[in-house]
């Protein structure tokens, strides 16, 4: 990867499965470098899914090497149990990226959509059309979380190109 690319690691955390994209490239030009699903197998006790994506999200980590990382924040609407197996397994992943030493940046989902699709608003099945589009190698065929987690990066690439521009310009300005 050239030093103008960022390895950044997107996750759609989840307390059933979980999707992961690594995307290296420019806003402009985003490249998917790798992705994948983390299954939690119904099977297994609800810490042993915690345990199951540690592990697997470690893995990733030290495979990919990110730089940085963008995290869904949660969403409201689902019921309280959901959204508590939810949280634990934000914290999960959250817990993983700060051992790694990886700064991490959460998104709201209607920005992460709207990043994607143009529209805060837009369906997941939107969201899968516009990544497969944007993103080479991201085909429609990926899995919803996976697209999720491909959206998240893309998010987070449009966005920090956004606030460099912002420093580079302030920074280029006469003081008074």
């Amino acid at each position: 990867m050239s030093r103008s690319e960022r390895a950044v690691l997107g996750v759609d955390p989840g307390s059933r499965r979980a999707g992961w994209a690594v995307l290296g490239g420019t806003a402009d030009r985003p490249r998917l470098v790798a992705c994948g699903e983390i299954a939690l197998a119904a099977g297994l006790t609800f810490p042993e899914r915690l345990a199951t994506l540690h592990a697997a999200l470690d893995r990733v980590v030290s495979e990919h090497a990110p730089v940085e990382a963008a995290v869904e924040a949660p969403f409201h609407g689902v019921s309280a149990r959901s959204a508590l197996q939810l949280a634990h397994a934000r914290g999960v992943v959250l817990a993983v990226l700060g051992a790694a030493g990886i700064p991490v940046t959460e998104y709201a989902p209607a920005s992460i959509k709207k990043a994607a699709t143009g529209s805060g608003r837009a369906d997941k099945g939107q969201v899968q059309a516009m990544i497969a589009r944007l993103v080479p190698g991201a085909g429609s065929e990926r899995g919803p979380d996976v697209c999720d987690a491909i959206a998240t990066a893309l998010c987070h690439l449009a966005c920090s190109h956004a606030r460099d521009r912002v420093a580079s310009a302030a920074g280029s300005r006469p003081r008074p």
